[in-house]
């Protein structure tokens, strides 16, 4: 009577089939014990329809069962990939696709309960659904294995197929998405798909892999899938249409909250794929290209380009502000994170589309480099449709209503973010998820597209950008994980810096409310001046590496720098102090650079703004001696002072005895060697400029060695540097004669051959001349020459009222007569090279590897080439953690799928 044996009760539940699926013979396990399996095996079917979430996929189906696969089967796994292509393919343009958004139960119970004439409902959402989610587990492990050779992907994902034409010319022109650009100088266009000439006998078919990727942008466009049905118009529910107002959309298709998870799925697996190249090393990343990054940058439709680019970037835009009603009044109420422990969908979303966004703005391998233009001179690089489509028509942005857009949500995602860090009550805001990408994006902006930097600078709201990148810069610098990000952000902020327009803007104050801890009087050059300060002297030369965009940046902004606070100038001659310390000046080769560009600074304020500068003029008679002894500065002195700072500490710790041999017993002696008084003639101006702040960052000797490639400036070798106007003869008859002392002696060769230097590095005296000699200190020695002895003489004659004499003094100086020549401005700006690119690449795609490590693990347990992963022991979950768990647990959402996840990973 019936066709086939009822299961037992229990067998209904599909967790049991899902069980049965990881455990028995027949599951995954047979994708690598039977060889050869058929298209059309029942088999495949159970990858389509037992899974109902993404943990489902990433738990039952682990890295091993495909890499065994692979040894054993691999026929096996290229059918899956196949058959998995094929159904998706088959899916969208079935009728039935895509189910119902809202199913009801019997729908629901139908679709784990099975008759014998096979599924009684099917649901093509879900099957469609878990097509993607099953590609974006298995190709991780393809890419892992593959390495650099690519075979099984050339052979099975690119490997095209020709069968006999019987269709003519493909004469199909349908108008495209189009974004008027300002002006059409440059004709080219994204390449079109190739249609077969007239009268051949044969045509290739697409590859598995262009079949994928076009699978993908149907799906990201598919009416009642990720837009609005509603929008459908007849039959054809692919509507390339813009998913939410903004660039290239005034307005919004509709609601997209239904859609939000399945749009994330889906450009889950997009980010997948472009993931092939962190399998890649460092060296051959502009080499060996990844495919399915160069056909999505170079292949797709204009029209696909752009729906896509604007889809992602309206999206992140507006994340910012997508909440409105009793959701936005939720949002804003302390620890509604904690409380509303359910999955954000929409954060998960923008987190994504910004990943992507930046990904395929990022790529540069291969063809899709960007084109040289101008001579050697002037020699700049620009994208074209050819090269890369994506920075192409990013880049010819131009409508002030598009770029206010981006420049406001970038400044709302920036707002929140500084709400969560600024707050009374500790972790009362969730953190913003996607603040790196953002901020990585940003600068891809700046950097492609002209007239957005040109706007952001020129716009009222310049200094709250800066502020925004600067308070981030100052959260990050104590956090080692994070000083990747932290270049970044100096590197941006010396972009801004070589424009004119924004040293202007430091002129005026930040209008937005910066945490307390930030603040200072003044304006924004005040702000980023003693946020700078900050960033040096407190990080103990763990970030080095930005040291030098962040000076270089204070020596852009210098020649428009006016009326700097007390502090701001003490901060500048501490900061040079700091450089020109011995111990930090000696121990690395490229220590020097930031003592010149330190030195850039004074000067582009003496010849530019030295009469509204009495605060940085004063500070500088004050630490005249620092600059004197640079002037005659030799190796031996320089070991000489070594030498006297550790016998200082030495005897101190000898008096002190062991009591105190730990680390506070070195901080004093630290504190008393360098604690000494440098006196002028008449004793007047006492200190040096050296207090025990500035002191800190004379243990930078610990640092690590400057990058190459930091910026053009940067760069340069110290013979570059000792090229610059020797010291002029009116500056050399203010400096003092060298004395016999500054002769090497045995004793001093061997401290310098001891470990002055790090890293192998030994200076030496010839090492000294040809950088100390190309120091920029004339103006600063005319200035002190000149203007000295005067104060001296007013301190002696006005001891009553010398302050404001000296004040009223200082404002009207002019050294115009004594000056040398100015110089013309030369702003440093920042210079792309092939170890900044790779640099910023392994950053963009570390950033994606740690943010998926939890809770699916997308590319857990597979050997990333691009950059290296250090696993850390499992620490203790903090106690904001612990209280969202418990409360989420009272109202009955736990984090057991995620726990699942990391399991299987």
């Amino acid at each position: 009577m019936f066709s086939r044996k009822l299961s037992v009760p229990f067998g209904l539940l599909p967790d049991e089939q899902k069980l049965r699926f990881r455990s028995e013979p027949g599951g995954i396990a047979k994708l690598a014990s039977v060889r050869n399996i058929p298209d059309s095996d029942a088999y495949w079917n159970d990858f389509f329809v037992l899974f109902d979430s993404p943990s489902d996929v990433f738990s039952l189906i682990a890295p091993n069962d495909i890499r065994r696969a692979l040894l054993e089967a691999p026929e096996n796994v290229a059918t899956l990939f196949r058959v998995t292509v094929g159904r998706l393919n088959n899916l969208i343009a079935d009728h039935t696709f895509p189910s119902s958004a809202v199913p009801s139960v019997a729908a629901f119970a139908s679709s784990f309960m099975k008759t014998g004439s096979g599924l009684a409902d099917r649901n093509t959402t879900k099957e469609a659904l878990n097509c993607v989610r099953v590609l974006a587990r298995v190709l991780p492990v393809i890419f892992d294995v593959e390495g650099e050779s690519s075979i099984f992907e050339t052979e099975v994902m690119w490997r095209r197929h020709e069968v006999e034409n019987h269709d003519g010319p493909d004469a199909s022109d349908t108008t495209q998405f189009v974004i008027d650009d300002e002006e059409d100088s440059d004709n080219e266009s994204a390449s079109q798909p190739r249609s077969p000439q007239k009268g051949r006998l044969t045509k290739q078919l697409p590859s598995l892999a262009e079949k994928l990727l076009d699978a993908l942008f149907s799906l990201l466009f598919c009416c009642g899938f990720t837009l609005p049905k509603e929008i459908q118009v007849d039959h054809h529910k692919i509507s390339p249409m813009t998913w939410e107002k903004g660039v290239g959309a005034t307005q919004d298709p509709g609601p997209s909250g239904p859609y939000e998870s399945n749009r994330t799925e889906v450009l889950r697996l997009l980010l997948v794929l472009l993931s092939r190249q962190i399998y890649v090393p460092p060296p051959s990343l502009f080499t060996a290209p990844s495919l399915y990054s160069l056909h999505m940058v170079q292949m797709r439709d204009r029209r696909d380009v752009l729906v896509l680019l604007c889809s992602l970037l309206n999206t992140a835009m507006n994340a910012s502000s997508a909440h409105h009603g009793i959701g936005a009044m939720a949002a804003r109420l302390p620890y509604n994170h904690l409380v509303m422990k359910g999955e954000d969908t929409r954060t998960n979303l923008a987190t994504l589309c910004l990943q992507v966004l930046c990904a395929l703005l990022d790529f540069q391998s291969g063809t899709a480099r960007d084109k040289a233009k101008g001579t050697d001179e002037n020699r700049t690089t620009a994208p074209t449709a050819r090269t890369n489509a994506f920075r192409y028509f990013l880049m010819k942005l131009h409508r002030t209503q598009d770029l206010s857009f981006i420049l406001d949500g970038f400044l709302n995602t920036m707002d929140q973010q500084m709400a969560s860090m600024n707050n009374i009550l500790p972790g009362a805001r969730k953190s913003i998820p996607y603040i790196p990408e953002m901020i990585i994006f940003f600068w891809k902006m700046i950097e492609l597209n002209k007239k957005f930097r040109s706007f952001v600078l020129e716009s009222d709201k310049c200094n709250d950008v800066m502020a925004h990148l600067v308070c981030y810069l100052l959260e990050l610098k104590d956090k080692p994980q994070q000083h990747g990000m932290c270049r970044t952000l100096s590197y941006i902020l010396q972009t801004f810096s070589a424009e004119a327009t924004f040293g202007a803007k430091l002129q005026t104050p930040v209008r937005m409310q910066l945490p307390a801890k930030y603040q200072v009087p003044g304006n924004a050059a005040d702000f980023l001046i003693n946020a700078v300060y900050s960033v040096i002297s407190t990080t103990s030369g763990q970030l080095n590496s930005l040291y030098p965009a962040l000076v270089i940046a204070l020596a852009n902004a210098s020649p428009y720098l006016k009326n700097l606070t007390v502090t701001s100038a003490t901060r500048l001659v501490q900061l040079v102090a700091s450089f020109a310390n011995p111990t930090f000046l000696l121990s690395d080769e490229g220590h020097p650079r930031l003592l010149f560009f330190m030195l850039e600074v004074f000067n582009g304020i003496i010849f530019h703004q030295l009469s509204d500068n009495a605060h940085v003029l004063y500070a500088l008679l004050q630490a005249h001696q620092t600059f004197e002894d640079l002037a005659t500065f030799t190796l031996a002195r320089g070991l000489r002072e070594i030498r006297r700072v550790q016998r200082a500490k030495e005897d101190l710790q000898r008096r002190r005895g062991s009591r105190d041999n730990g680390p506070l017993g070195h901080g004093r002696a630290d504190s008393i060697a360098r604690g000494r008084t440098v006196r002028t003639p008449d004793g007047n101006l006492s200190r040096s400029g050296t207090p025990d702040s500035v002191e800190k960052a004379r243990a930078l000797d610990s640092a690590r060695a400057l990058e190459e490639g930091v910026a053009h400036g940067a760069s340069e070798t110290l013979d570059d540097v000792s090229g610059v106007q020797r010291r002029s003869e009116k500056a050399r008859g203010k400096m003092k004669e060298r004395s016999p002392e500054d002769e090497m002696d045995e004793s001093l060769e061997r401290i310098a051959a001891a470990g002055v230097g790090r890293n192998g590095f030994v200076p030496t005296q010839d090492w000294v001349a040809s950088w100390q000699t190309g120091l920029q200190l004339d103006p600063i020695l005319v200035l002190i020459a000149e203007l000295l002895p005067k104060l001296q003489e007013l301190q002696a004659s006005q001891k009553a009222n010398s302050s404001t004499a000296i004040a009223n003094f200082l404002a009207s100086v002019t050294l115009d007569h004594a000056l040398p020549p100015k110089p013309p401005l030369a702003p440093r700006r920042f210079v792309w090279t092939d170890a900044s690119m790779v640099w910023l690449t392994s950053l963009l795609w570390g950033e994606i590897y740690v943010k998926h490590m939890s809770p699916l693990g997308i590319w857990n347990a597979t050997n990333v080439r691009l950059f290296y992963v250090k696993h850390t022991p499992a620490q203790q979950r903090q106690l904001t953690e612990a209280v969202s768990n418990v409360v989420g647990g009272f109202l009955g959402r736990t984090n057991s799928e995620t726990s699942l996840g990391r399991q299987a990973a």
